[in-house]
């Protein structure tokens, strides 16, 4: 799976408009790590078809991640309209993203 990314970042405000369960995944697709993640985020996300999939990309003068306090990539932010509540930086099993979707609930 390619690393596909909105061609235009929402905004702060637009994020926190969004409403039901979403996942921002932040990350480029040059990162290894971002690449090695991707079958387990997809794996996890495949499960969850009420979870809205954002890919961000993320990096020097981008301020979505700036106020997401990203630091490394991918860094997966859990949203229930448009209010963090749990958070996955550089998935290495499915049970670690499956707790953080769990606390999301089914609509």
């Amino acid at each position: 799976m390619s690393y596909q990314t909105q061609p235009l970042a929402p905004s702060t405000q637009d994020v926190q408009a969004l409403r039901g369960n979403a996942v921002l995944e932040f990350g480029t697709g040059w990162c290894g790590w971002c690449q090695g993640a991707q079958p387990l985020i997809r794996e996890a996300l495949d499960a969850r078809a009420d979870v809205r999939h954002l890919k961000i990309e993320d990096g020097p003068g981008r301020p979505l991640g700036r106020s997401f306090r990203v630091k490394l990539w991918p860094t997966l932010v859990f949203l229930r309209d448009g209010q963090e509540v749990g958070r996955s930086v550089r998935p290495q099993d499915s049970a670690s993203l499956a707790a953080e979707l769990a606390k999301l609930p089914r609509d």
